[in-house]
């Protein structure tokens, strides 16, 4: 097969080869007929189309032909239909071919093909009747008109009139078979789709039967399916394998549309759409395509759409059917129908409980009247709605939707129908139905009162016919099928006579011979079990009339004689040349004789190496009797025919085989290659002979051309090289034997199959030699005859006319071919000259039998595609007119002879295999009888040895042997135990399988049976009476009680709550923790504080946060008062009822009145709205059912308690009279017989109240059981098998209740003797001679007796008092349990309507909660929608106040601007637009700098970030001014002061503008959801009308549910004259408790009307009271503010808020600053403390410092003294010597000065760190930066960025000196 990738490759071969067909079919084209081609001439023109590639998965397209004008006028065109088609279509310019145009059908038929230059007539054979009919061809039954039926036989079309079953017969062109065949809808044409390579669809006109078009090179091998569209005018085709092209036609103008492949695998058929002729369906092998003819930018083309199963299996779709409005409807293998939609399957149809619609695979669908019609392999003919169908959808996850059928047939047993086609009758509804299994059918599908049964038209074989037969004396023919019939024909009045069913198929037929059966009236049948049967054919119009006797027949079959000599199928039966002897052969490779005058007694078998295809015996023209057998493996054997014996008991012989037959065995030797080889050589032989003629024709010509041209001739000379000689090839598989027959003694013919087939091989058997072996034997022909066009077509079957001069040969491919041969030509020799002709299909349609009449004028055969041809020999006499076989007159006494018992059974017997088995059967007898008999002599030694054991215990002990004296040797009996312990375990060994087999079926039966009972039925019986009670048979709770929901308490928590309770667990933990922690540093530092004493500012600051602690706590209380004052307010405000309040208990009453009060509708109305609370689920129903099975298997369990106690009761009482009757015994010992009474008899256990003890069993009940089998099978020793059953089925059980039966007697009567041993002690007589009773003891006796005789009586009435009560119990009980009986019928109908209504729930469950997850997903939606709504709204009125809050500081900005300008400055409108002046301000960029950044870097930066300002709109007369620069007047604090005001206000405008951006977002987001909201609400409300819509059809569904309600007839109170209507649709049911609680309801209306009316009139005159008060309230409030306001005014002069004015009382974060302040203060003092400490100590250590150095200036001073003293001194006396050194030093004189600048600057310093320090201390001081020098400004001028600098610098050295010198007093 091609795959579709490979079809591009292939492609052009098929166009070339088809062009290349066209020009040879243009150049043997037929003439047309002389009258059409006057009135206009016919030209075919080449055709011109695009193969389509095939994809399972996308669309497939074919391509438009040239002639699409054709298809434009059939289909109407869509407007924009493109232009270039048309163009397209210009190229070949074709004629239309006219209307009134026909073809020759003596120029199409197919003819005979006969040996040209031969004498042998066309007409040899003419087909006179067909018997036979392919019913297993598809669409083979087609109807022209009400009486004239369509159908294929092989290579023949047959037209068979229904009334007058007359034939006319049409042959196909092509000589190789008919694919199919259709019929035009207006029944004015039909078609003729045929087989062969690229065959033709020939459609033919009707009536008059001429080819009106032929269709050409639609597909490669043949039709497999034709259809015309509705109207006629489309013709669809589609083709077998292996190309399965589907072709669309304009057949009219034999033309082609479009093409493509319809798929890679089998297709069945293809139909066009009634409603929509563009759609077209195919279905075949595991798939169905929905096609459609589509137009495309390149033309018109078809589309393919493969259907997917999707979870349905994969099946081949027979039948199907396209609805009106697309789908399709098709059928499948296992009996369901398959919707269709869209490629895919919408849902599968079944019948109810999940059936299928028909038992086996759905042949048809049709669509009739507005019905649909399927019609299925089971025979049954089914009516549905087509409604229901066509509304069809899947209702759970199953994707199956149960339908029934509306009406339905079945047409008979054993039917299975295959098409039906509606005959066009008036005013009648009858149809023609295909049969498979061999039938046509007639049917009246009206369904009404007058329908008539089906009826059967024709009656054929179904499959291949097996074999046929000849009469002998007339012109019947017998043949038999596989269908287990036998047919008998009268073919010369071509008339079917009679019919046989059999259980099984036959597979061979012979006609008796004459010498047996004189009259011909013996048939004899071989059957594919074995079996042989001889049948009589008589004419019952012989026989005796009697009154009352139904139609004669024309024939009649009567059972002769059944014998079975075989085990596999009988495949050849012949009678011997004498008619003494039956040899019949069989594929299980024997042959068996049987003697015929003996009435068919069986002689023997031989065994043969092969299967037997076919028995010869030898002709009068052999000198010995010979019987040819012919193996289908190769090998032919020749016997000899038996010798006949004279009768002698053969009793003793055991089998029937004959060993000492001579056969001789020809075993064939392939020699196909061998005959090929010297056909070879004699080929190159002939050749080299005539190449020597030729050079020696060139050597002639080259003497006398001379040498020149001799040169030219021997260069032309070429020798070529001989190939090899084919090889010799031997089959690896011996080639089949097909058929065979004798040419002489010991010679014979045989035509092979597979390799060796082509020739008839003439063969010789070799001598025979008794000790060859068959197997090893090779044997070759000595002679072959070639036969034409035979290599893959061998001859199947041969026969010969009564004088040998025609062989009739039956070909593989279901032809017919006929040899004319010499008289007398056993050699075949003239084997010549043929006639030709095919018959039977050529696929399928091998002949299997030929035979040929009695007087040689007919021959009949008969092939494998159920078809029968009868055939009129060509002859010089003329047949008579009404020519009519003879049917045999009935032999006499045929109607009282005894008809043999059948052999129906094919597992019964053989022969052969009966005779074994009864010999077999007689050794086990003498068998059995030995063994009997060494029993008998075992039992007797053993009697005799228990004899001695016997004497040898009556000895004396001294004298007795011991038990091991009588053992002859310890040994012996040691080997018989170890074998005996062998035997046991291989026997143990043996049984071990069937052991463990049967311990598991036991444990499946209980598993099945026992284990799911709760306990068995115990049936308790009364003791006097007949009454009984049983127990409930009680099974272990349903699923539905056991299941339950878990509730919400049980649920298991999610993850989220376990998160959540362990988050909190955690937080609390921490929680605790923290505050454990903290509670300890709190006592440390409490701690610390008491430790540490208080000094006088820390005294203060408590005492200030106590005095703010106490303001703050009254503050609060007073915000407290206020707070719950105003939730007071509130609360009654809110308490406050509006004016449309209503009262919770009123709306709560009216809700209720609504739901329960009213005109509400019934369940049953169409607009019933289910309330919540009644929606029921399956779930609930589960629930429900669960309960209901509860309370039922509670009481029951219950009742079962009950009667076990009575039964344990029971067993008491009885064990209570058995030591009572034991009592009454022992007192009877001791009173006089004649004052006895009765004992009563003691009550028994029955095995049926205690079933628990059934299946116990110990080794005694097993030895019983033993005993009894043992019996049995002494009693049947033939039956072992059924002994065995019946003992391990009954005997064991049996034994077992027995057993069990009397234990309770004897454990009871056990117990009474113990009992009764000590109940009385009854004085033992003793063992003394007797003497007379004194006075006394007289006195004593009477005394005695009394007592025993008040004894005996009070212990019988004790004993009737336990019986009588034990009886009156179980009576009790058994009411009660009657009681319980009704209790539990009721609850089992209400079980069942619980479960059907729970079963309906779960239908519908499904859809319900899809619908119900989309209304709960709808409904989430919106609220989440409506949240995001509100949060929405939230957010853009949070967003509105922020906008607000951002306006009032704009204004507060523009206010304090305002402030600080102050009014009349001169500057104000200059810094108004210096404030309002418009700047483009980029955003900054956050830039992760070093922190030792360059300062000039930061400046360029912020000079390129700032403003970059355009001019004020607002200023006048576009003034241009720098905002940058200060003027010179204007104050700098004010300028700076309008820039850092400007920078606020742009920040504030920033912000608005983002806030505005942000309400606008939000809006838009407010919109978009709004909007989503209606949708989703829309949405909402159509599911939820969905969802009650659905819940109203489950409602529906529930009502129809049938509810059983038992009533007696006092409780029917609707009654009609007194009688109970026939129709109670129209009652309703009610209990009296109900009617009596609505009656009573009626009088609590009543008085509930009669309260509620003065409950009405009492509200009324309230609510006037309180209209009234409220008026008068409200003036009262009045009154009070107008006083309250006059008190504020006169108070505080004008309306406060007190609010207000409490709250304010205390300024909370004044206060917190004040106690900060003091905290700063303290920390501060103790720091300037600390720094004074330090002073001080450094100005001691300074003091000291200074009295050393004073103390060194001192002596410095004294030495400077000195020093001066001794330098005067010395300038004393050098004065005389110069004045150098009288002015002071220079340089001491600027140290000097500087020292003095020092203290100075210092002093300046100080000075001013004491203000700062002043000023630090004032909260509100303000630092500003120190005055430079006058030095520092003249030693060096500043810039603007050195002064920024500097202050930076100083402000943060001031803070420094701050902190460190702020404990230094104020005087420093």
């Amino acid at each position: 097969m091609k795959e579709p990738d490979d079809q591009d490759a292939d492609e052009g071969k098929s166009e070339k080869s088809k062009s290349e067909r066209k020009q040879s079919s243009k150049s043997e084209s037929k003439p047309a007929t002389k009258d059409d081609t006057k009135e206009e001439t016919f030209t075919e023109g080449e055709e011109s189309y695009v193969d389509g590639k095939d994809s399972d998965e996308e669309n497939l397209e074919g391509s438009l032909s040239s002639i699409q004008y054709g298809y434009m006028e059939d289909i109407a065109a869509p407007p924009e239909a493109p232009a270039a088609a048309s163009e397209e279509v210009e190229e070949p310019v074709k004629k239309k071919i006219s209307e009134s145009f026909f073809y020759d059908y003596s120029e199409l038929a197919s003819m005979p093909f006969v040996t040209p230059d031969s004498s042998i007539p066309l007409d040899l054979l003419t087909v006179v009747h067909s018997f036979g009919y392919d019913c297993r061809k598809r669409a083979n039954l087609q109807l022209l008109d009400s009486s004239t039926a369509l159908y294929i036989a092989g290579n023949q079309l047959i037209l068979l009139n229904l009334k007058t079953k007359e034939q006319t017969y049409l042959r196909s062109s092509s000589g190789e078979g008919i694919g199919v065949i259709g019929v035009h809808p207006q029944k004015t044409h039909f078609t003729v789709a045929e087989k062969g390579s690229y065959p033709k669809i020939i459609i033919y006109e009707y009536p008059s039967l001429k080819p009106y078009r032929i269709l050409r090179d639609g597909t490669e091998k043949g039709y497999a399916y034709v259809d015309f569209n509705f109207r006629g005018t489309l013709l669809a085709s589609v083709g077998s394998g292996p190309d399965y092209t589907l072709t669309i036609w304009n057949w009219k103008e034999e033309q082609p549309i479009l093409r493509t492949k319809a798929f890679t695998q089998e297709v069945f058929k293809v139909t066009f759409n009634p409603e929509d002729e563009e759609q077209l369906t195919t279905s075949g092998s595991g798939h169905i395509k929905f096609w459609e003819m589509a137009f495309t930018f390149t033309g018109l083309k078809l589309q393919g759409a493969l259907g997917r199963f999707g979870k349905t299996a994969t099946t081949d779709i027979e039948g199907y059917m396209e609805l009106p409005d697309g789908k399709v409807l098709s059928g499948s293998e296992w009996g369901n129908m398959l919707l269709w939609d869209g490629g895919l399957i919408k849902v599968e149809l079944c019948r109810a409980a999940r059936k299928s619609c028909h038992h086996g695979p759905i042949n048809q669908i049709m669509l009739d009247e507005g019905e649909v019609i399927t019609v299925g392999s089971d025979g049954c003919i089914r009516i549905w709605d087509f409604e229901t169908i066509d509304t069809a959808d899947t209702v759970d996850e199953t994707g199956l939707l149960e339908i029934e059928p509306i009406n339905e047939l079945q047409v008979d047993k054993n039917v299975k129908l295959f098409s039906m086609i509606k005959m066009n009758e008036t005013g009648n509804n009858f149809w023609l139905a295909q049969d498979a299994n061999g039938a046509i059918w007639k049917l009246d599908l009206s369904f009404s009162n007058i329908t008539q049964d089906p009826e059967c038209l024709f009656s054929f074989h179904s499959g291949a016919v097996e074999a046929l037969a000849m009469s002998p004396v007339t012109y019947l023919m017998a043949t038999t099928a596989l269908d287990c019939s036998v047919r008998i024909y009268d073919f010369a009045s071509k008339t079917p006579l009679i019919q046989m069913k059999f259980r099984q198929g036959g597979t061979t037929i012979a006609w008796v011979p004459q010498m047996v059966s004189y009259s011909g009236a013996q048939i004899i049948v071989g059957f594919e079990d074995g079996v042989v049967r001889i049948l009589e054919l008589y004419d019952p119009k012989g026989l005796t009339v009697f009154s009352g006797r139904k139609k004669v027949v024309d024939a009649d079959i009567h059972l002769r004689q059944v014998f079975k000599p075989h085990t596999d199928c009988v495949t050849a039966l012949a009678y011997e040349r004498d008619g003494e002897i039956l040899a019949t052969g069989s594929k299980d490779h024997t042959v068996f004789f049987f003697d015929v005058e003996k009435d068919y007694k069986p002689i023997g078998y031989i065994n043969t190496p092969g299967p037997v295809i076919q028995l010869i015996w030898s002709t009068i023209s052999h000198p010995e009797n010979t019987l040819l057998i012919i193996c289908q493996n190769g090998y032919v054997l020749e016997a000899p025919c038996p010798i006949l014996k004279e009768e002698e008991d053969d009793h003793d012989v055991a089998s029937y085989e004959i060993k000492d037959m001579h056969l001789k065995c020809f075993h064939y030797s392939s020699v196909k290659s061998k005959i090929l080889r010297l056909i070879e050589i004699e080929k190159r032989k002939k050749k080299k002979e005539l190449k020597e003629q030729e050079r020696e024709e060139r050597k002639k010509l080259r003497e006398e051309m001379g040498e020149n041209g001799g040169k030219e001739v021997e260069e032309l000379e070429e020798e070529e090289e001989e190939e090899p000689l084919p090889e010799i090839f031997m089959p690896p598989t011996p080639s089949p034997i097909l058929c065979g027959f004798y040419s002489g003694p010991e010679k014979f013919w045989i035509s092979l199959g597979g390799y060796d087939s082509g020739f008839l091989y003439h063969c010789q058997f070799p001598p025979y030699d008794k000790d060859s072996d068959f197997k090893e034997q090779k044997d070759e022909p000595f002679d072959f005859r070639f036969i034409d066009d035979a290599e893959d077509n061998p001859i199947q079957v041969i026969t010969f006319s009564i004088n040998k001069t025609m062989m009739f040969c039956g070909m593989r491919n279901g032809a017919v071919r006929v040899y004319v041969l010499s008289e007398n030509d056993t050699s075949l020799t003239s084997l010549v000259d043929y006639w030709h002709f095919n018959m039977h299909d050529n696929n399928y349609g091998c002949i299997t039998s030929i035979s040929t009449s009695f007087d040689d004028r007919f021959l009949v055969t008969a092939g494998t595609d159920s078809n029968i041809f009868v055939f009129d020999v060509f002859s010089e006499f003329v047949l008579k007119k009404g020519l009519k076989a003879k049917v045999p007159s009935p032999r006499y006494g045929i109607e009282s002879e005894p008809i043999p018992e059948d052999i129906e059974d094919p597992k019964e017997y053989s022969i052969e295999n009966a005779r074994r088995k009864r010999e077999h059967d007689k050794l086990m007898r003498e068998v059995e009888e030995i063994k009997a008999g060494k029993r008998q002599q075992i039992k007797a030694l053993r009697k005799e040895f228990l004899k001695l054991l016997a004497l040898n215990t009556e000895l004396p002990t001294h004298m007795q042997f011991k038990r091991t004296d009588f053992d002859l040797d310890s040994k012996i009996r040691a080997d018989i135990g170890r074998r005996t312990a062998h035997k046991i375990q291989q026997v143990e060994k043996e049984l071990a399988w069937e052991k463990e087999k049967h311990e598991l079926g036991l444990k499946k039966l209980q598993n099945r049976f026992r284990d799911t009972l709760e306990g068995d039925i115990v049936v308790v019986h009364a003791i006097k009476s007949d009454h009984k009670i049983s127990s409930y048979r009680l099974v272990k709770p349903s699923k539905y009680s056991k299941s339950k929901r878990p509730s919400q308490s049980e649920r298991r928590p999610s993850k989220f709550e376990r998160f959540e309770k362990e988050g909190l667990g955690k937080k609390d933990s921490r929680r605790e923790t923290g505050e454990s922690i903290s509670i300890i540093e709190e006592a440390i530092i409490e701690k610390e504080k008491k430790v540490r004493p208080r000094t006088l500012s820390e005294i203060m600051i408590e005492n200030q946060i106590e005095k703010t602690r106490k303001l703050i706590l009254k503050a609060e209380k007073a915000q407290q008062k206020i707070q719950q004052r105003k939730k007071e307010w509130e609360e009654l405000y809110r308490s406050k009822p509006g004016d449309d309040y209503e009262d919770p208990k009123d709306v709560q009453a009216i809700k209720e009145a609504q739901v329960f009060m009213g005109d509400f509708n019934l369940k049953t109305a169409p607009d019933y709205k289910i309330p919540e609370h009644m929606r029921i689920n399956a779930a609930k129903k589960e629930e429900e059912l669960g309960q209901l099975d509860s309370m039922a298997h509670g009481k029951k369990m219950h009742m079962n308690r009950c009667i076990l106690s009575l039964r344990d009761l029971k067993i008491a009482v009885i064990d209570e009279i058995q030591c009572l009757v034991q009592e009454l015994k022992n007192i009877q010992l001791s009173l006089d017989k004649s004052k006895h009474i009765p004992i009563p008899q003691i009550p028994q256990i029955y095995p049926e109240e205690v079933p628990e003890r059934r299946f116990h069993y110990d080794e005694e009940t097993l030895l019983s059981f033993k005993r009894e089998r043992a019996k049995s099978l002494d009693e049947n020793p033939y039956q072992v098998e059924q002994v065995e059953s019946a003992s391990s089925a009954g005997g064991f059980l049996r034994h077992s209740i027995l057993k069990d039966a009397d234990l309770v007697t004897r454990d009871s009567v056990s117990r009474s003797s113990k009992a009764s041993a000590y109940s009385l002690d009854i004085p033992k007589v003793a063992e003394f001679a007797k003497a007379e009773p004194t006075d006394v003891e007289l006195e004593i006796m009477k005394r005695d007796e009394i007592k025993h005789l008040y004894m005996q009586q009070y212990l019988s009435n004790r004993i009737k008092e336990l019986i009588i009560t034990f009886d009156a119990e179980l009576r009790l009980l058994r009411h009660q349990k009657l009681k319980l009986d009704t209790q539990m019928k009721l609850s089992d109908l209400h079980h069942l309507t619980l479960f059907q209504e729970m079963l309906l729930l779960k239908n519908f469950e499904k859809q319900e909660n899809i619908l119900q997850e989309r209304v709960n997903f709808l409904d989430k939606e919106e609220q989440d929608m409506q949240w995001k709504i509100n949060e929405t709204l939230k957010e853009m009125e949070e967003k509105k106040n922020e906008i607000t809050k951002l306006q009032e500081q704009e204004k507060a900005l523009y206010a304090g601007f305002q402030a600080a300008v102050g009014e009349n400055n001169k500057f104000a409108n200059f810094l108004l637009k210096v404030l309002k002046k418009k700047i483009k301000r980029v955003k900054k960029k956050e830039v992760e700098g070093e922190a030792d950044e360059d300062e000039e870097s930061e400046e360029s930066s912020e000079e390129e970030s700032s403003l970059e300002s355009d001019e004020d709109e607002s200023g006048s007369e576009d003034e241009v001014f720098d905002d940058s620069i200060c003027p010179t007047s204007c104050d700098p604090a004010l300028f700076e002061l309008a820039i850092q005001l400007r920078e606020k206000r742009l920040d504030i405008e920033e912000a608005l503008v983002e806030e505005k951006k942000i309400v606008d977002n939000l809006k838009k987001e407010y919109d978009a959801l709004s909007k989503k909201v209606k949708v989703v609400a829309a949405n909402l409300n159509t599911a939820e009308e969905a969802l009650e819509a659905y819940q109203r059809e489950k409602q529906q569904r529930l009502n129809e549910l049938l509810v059983v309600m038992p009533l007696k007839l006092h409780q029917i109170e609707y009654m009609v004259f007194g009688e109970i209507p026939s129709d109670l649709s129209g009652t309703l049911v009610f209990s009296n408790h109900s009617l009596g609680r609505l009656q009573e309801r009626i009088v609590q209306l009543q008085d509930e009307n009669s309260q509620q009316q003065k409950l009405n009139k009492e509200c009324r005159e309230r609510r006037k009271l309180l209209i009234r008060e409220k008026r008068e309230m409200s003036k009262t409030i009045h009154k009070m503010e107008e006083t309250v306001r006059q008190l504020m005014v006169s108070k505080f002069g004008r309306v406060i808020d007190l609010e207000a004015l409490q709250t304010l009382s205390v300024n909370t974060t004044l206060e917190e600053l004040k106690i900060r302040k003091l905290r700063k203060e303290l920390s501060n003092a103790k720091e300037m403390k600390m720094w004074e400490e330090k002073i001080a100590q450094m100005r001691w250590e300074l003091m000291v410092k200074t009295k050393e150095h004073t103390k060194k200036l001192h002596q410095m001073n004294d030495f400077c003294i000195e020093k001066k003293k001794l330098d005067s001194r010395l300038n004393t006396l050098q004065n005389q010597q110069g004045n150098a050194f009288q002015r002071p030093r220079k340089a001491d004189i600027v140290a000097r000065e500087r020292a003095t600048e020092l203290i100075h600057a210092q002093a300046e310093k100080i000075s001013a760190l004491k203000q700062e320090i002043a000023l630090l201390r004032n909260k509100s001081g303000l630092i500003l930066p120190p005055i430079p020098s006058v030095q520092d400004t003249d030693m060096k001028p500043m810039d603007h960025n050195n002064e920024c600098r500097l202050w930076k610098s100083h402000t943060r050295e001031s803070v420094y000196f701050n902190q460190a010198y702020h404990g230094f007093p104020k005087s420093n």
